[in-house]
């Protein structure tokens, strides 16, 4: 594992050798990418790619400062300072839901550095997702007291072991506080910012997650939209090998154009 000091702490990722365009991995909210991640990297269909597994400031096995915001602008600074510090002309970001939102606001910072940006069914507006919601209606105190646990078991009754121990080992304040500027938004909003990108850019949604509006709204603003079978929300989890597949065929496709 791989660590970048930035000015708030440190940052630790796991990088999986390989050449062509780097492809970085960023997760989401209460998630990991040492735990999200690990298979979809793994699969023959990205291998002889060099892969980037990040763990935001919170989460896994990164620092955990009280004094960060956690906030999508803060955390995209922190990514924005790791482009820098891997000192990559070029690399490919894989953002999952709230790492969608993250993978947007870095890649407005860093434009001239990110060819291609693929969103795993990301947070786009404020007002947040279901779990991001009843995150925030808390309080700080409320849910490093007693929510955060809550929370844990019951995504694991509902079915999510890998989303519940993630949650469970992040730092709680950054999860609140990540929830809260997802309910919040940005402004521009990262649909604007996403839009605004000029670079190519495609959004992955679950088949159990359909129907979604984004599917005839995005492409309208040149943004391609892919389905992938037998997945929710959670597809590294769901359809790791088909998630890799996908994103394979994107990344190639979006080369060759």
């Amino acid at each position: 594992m791989q660590v970048f000091h930035s000015q708030y702490g440190a940052l630790r990722y796991h990088d999986l050798p390989g050449g062509g365009v780097p492809l970085l991995f960023i997760h989401g909210l209460g998630c990991a990418g040492s735990s999200d991640f690990p298979r979809v990297a793994a699969d023959p269909a990205l291998a002889g790619k060099r892969r980037l597994l990040l763990d935001l400031l919170g989460s896994g096995f990164s620092d955990r400062p009280d004094d960060f915001a956690y906030t999508i602008a803060a955390h995209a600074e922190t990514v924005a300072g790791l482009i820098d510090h891997l000192g990559l002309s070029q690399l490919d970001i894989v953002g999952h839901s709230m790492g969608g939102a993250v993978a947007i606001a870095a890649s407005s910072l860093r434009q001239h550095k990110v060819a291609r940006l693929v969103l795993l069914e990301p947070n786009l507006d404020a007002g947040g997702g279901m779990f991001s919601r009843a995150l925030a209606a808390m309080s700080e105190d409320e849910f490093i007291q007693r929510g955060q646990r809550r929370m844990a078991r019951l995504a694991s009754r509902e079915g999510s072991p890998l989303w519940a121990g993630s949650l469970a080992a992040s730092h709680a304040a950054a999860v609140h506080r990540a929830a809260v500027s997802l309910v919040e938004g940005a402004q521009p909003s990262w649909r604007s910012q996403l839009q605004a990108l000029a670079l190519p850019r495609s959004v992955v949604f679950g088949a159990r997650s359909l129907p979604q509006s984004d599917l005839n709204t995005l492409p309208q603003a040149g943004v391609a939209v892919h389905v992938l079978p037998d997945a929710g929300h959670a597809m590294s989890e769901d359809n790791p090998a088909g998630l890799a597949t996908l994103l394979a065929g994107i990344l190639e496709r979006d080369h060759v154009a």
